[in-house]
């Protein structure tokens, strides 16, 4: 039976085709990593990734190992489920940014559900520092939204990844005249870097609308009020990234991270598991 512990590295490994993003997923050393490689590979009868200084990649070993893999640690982990699930309990106060919660959230709630049947949320969407705020006085439980990138303050980063202008796809800019912006009402982080980004570059802007809610946000950007900046991978699927042509300013890139006020076990700590494997996972896709 191959061991559980070198097949998660190998899968990390096989995800983020690189050693060192498989050993920051993983909360282990590189060194590691590479020594549960090589101990599958040895297990295995030979190479499973081709190395150079530029790329990782699955041979051909490697290949036909990834369906095994990812059954052994699939069936550990609906063991330790099954023994343990059960006995977690209560509720959870959870809060959300709402980009988040149109993308990312459905599926880490469906895995809480499935895993922890006992555990409750009270779910509440808001802008990130309004949530922030929430957690500090004791109204929340677990925060997932957005901040500065190395803004001081506690929290988990889960990832960083790019901002990108986004707009409808017939958008179009008048040389000249103010950028017409579609924002949310202060202090949200991404309105603020996107002001911020204008200004530095002596673009003047206008507020073409602004609302409270992603819904509103989007109706607004599809109808060509305006542009925003938005998160890469959360930019809603009626909108487009808006192209280099159109000369605005890298608006540059955002902190998801998690705030939390229980650190131990429990169902705090079962929700925020999922949302760190949920998030979290993605983080090597946008490393530079």
């Amino acid at each position: 039976m191959l061991d559980p512990r070198l097949c998660r590295s190998f899968l990390a490994v096989a995800e983020t085709r690189s050693f060192t993003a498989a050993a920051r997923r993983l909360g282990v050393g590189q060194p590691t990593v590479s020594q549960h490689v090589r101990r599958l590979e040895a297990d295995a009868g030979g190479l499973l990734f081709a190395r150079d200084t530029h790329a990782v990649d699955l041979t051909a070993r490697g290949q036909a190992m990834l369906g095994f893999a990812q059954t052994i640690v699939d069936t550990e982990d609906r063991a330790a489920r099954h023994f343990r699930g059960a006995q977690v309990r209560g509720r959870v106060r959870f809060g959300v940014s709402e980009d988040f919660a149109l993308g990312e959230l459905p599926e880490i709630l469906r895995r809480l559900r499935e895993s922890h049947p006992l555990v409750d949320v009270e779910l509440h969407v808001e802008l990130s520092d309004v949530l922030a705020r929430r957690i500090a006085d004791g109204r929340l439980d677990l925060v997932l939204g957005k901040r500065r990138p190395g803004a001081p303050g506690p929290g988990r980063l889960l990832r960083r990844e790019p901002l990108v202008w986004i707009g409808s796809a017939a958008t179009e800019l008048t040389p000249g005249q103010p950028v017409p912006l579609v924002q949310y009402p202060m202090p949200s982080v991404t309105r603020q870097l996107a002001v911020e980004t204008l200004e530095r570059a002596g673009l003047e802007w206008r507020a073409a609308c602004q609302t409270s809610s992603l819904t509103g946000l989007r109706a607004a950007a599809a109808a060509g009020l305006g542009i925003t900046v938005h998160a890469r991978s959360l930019v809603p699927s009626d909108l487009v990234e808006l192209p280099a042509e159109l000369g605005l300013p890298d608006p540059g890139d955002v902190d998801f991270i998690l705030l939390s006020r229980d650190g131990g076990e429990g169902p705090v700590a079962a929700l925020a598991e999922f949302v760190v494997a949920r998030i979290g996972s993605v983080a090597s896709s946008f490393e530079g």
